[in-house]
């Protein structure tokens, strides 16, 4: 049996990519929410901007993870050996280039 692939691959990463900036958005808004309650509890003024700055920092993470999930996958595909041919030709290619250069 031929290894297929998932039926709705494409939409699966259309949504992944999306709930990056979906998860951004949210995370700044539990960070503002955490902030509120903050300033409630305590009535100091401020501490709105430590919930901020949580969320924030959230938001920031989420993008890093992302990054790194991405990063990696595209690490393994140059390591795939369908693509060492090409990637051995490209190397010569810009050797090439480099030496048209002086």
């Amino acid at each position: 049996m031929k290894n297929e692939e998932p039926k709705f691959k494409k939409l699966v990463n259309a949504a992944d990519g999306l709930s990056l900036g979906i998860s951004m958005v949210v995370a700044v808004l539990i960070g503002v929410g955490i902030g509120i309650g903050l300033q409630k509890l305590t009535g100091a003024w401020w501490t709105l901007w430590i919930g901020v700055f949580i969320g924030i920092g959230a938001a920031i993470s989420n993008v890093y993870k992302a990054y790194a999930k991405q990063k990696k996958s595209l690490d393994e595909l140059a390591n795939d050996p369908r693509y060492t041919y090409k990637k051995e030709q490209q190397e010569k290619y810009d050797a090439e280039d480099e030496d048209d250069k002086y």
